[in-house]
């Protein structure tokens, strides 16, 4: 069976992205810097809109918003998945055999990702909040104002969340909002 991702031009979606056996390696401040500029290095070339992130140990969660003209969203995520697996540590990277003449490869992330196309408003909205409760979700804070890699505080900023937001409350999705 083929795997056939929905590309709409212009669209809005949720992404999950995981590093290679789910090694916990993301949040070490280097590599969150690295990350940073992956991202910056592939919009010079490659623009979209980061509505929401937030990046956990082992994965990351992300809704873009591609340019009208534009439905292309794997080559970004190559893009990104290359600039950061090039310059990351070497004590970051799997080395594995690749069927290509026996050579060993570096390896730093799952070979794909997953992503959700955000249908309407109410479908954005679910996943924005799936996104900033995750490092609730997983245990890491009590409350998503404490994790400092998210675009929470953006949206506290913006008036859209009140600062304790997601605190004390255990947060329920329904089953479609967000893949791990």
């Amino acid at each position: 069976m083929e795997y056939r991702r929905a590309k709409v031009t212009g669209g809005t979606y949720f992404f999950t992205v995981v590093t290679h056996n789910r090694r916990p390696f993301l949040c070490e401040p280097d590599n969150i810097s690295l990350l940073r500029d992956a991202f910056r290095y592939v919009m010079q070339n490659h623009p979209f809109k980061i509505e929401a992130i937030v990046i956990l140990p082992e994965h990351l969660h992300c809704i873009w918003t591609l340019p009208d003209e534009d439905e292309n969203f794997s080559t970004r995520w190559r893009l990104i998945k290359e600039y950061f697996s090039r310059r990351c540590a070497p004590e970051y990277c799997a080395k594995i055999s690749t069927s290509r003449k026996k050579k060993q490869e570096k390896t730093v992330w799952q070979r794909r990702f997953w992503e959700h196309h955000i249908r309407d408003e109410k479908d954005f909205i679910n996943h924005i909040e799936y996104i900033h409760y995750n490092p609730v979700k997983h245990g890491l804070v009590q409350s998503p104002k404490n994790w400092e890699y998210s675009s929470f505080s953006r949206y506290v900023k913006a008036g859209i969340y009140d600062l304790n937001w997601g605190t004390g409350e255990q947060r329920v999705f329904e089953v479609n909002v967000g893949c791990e």
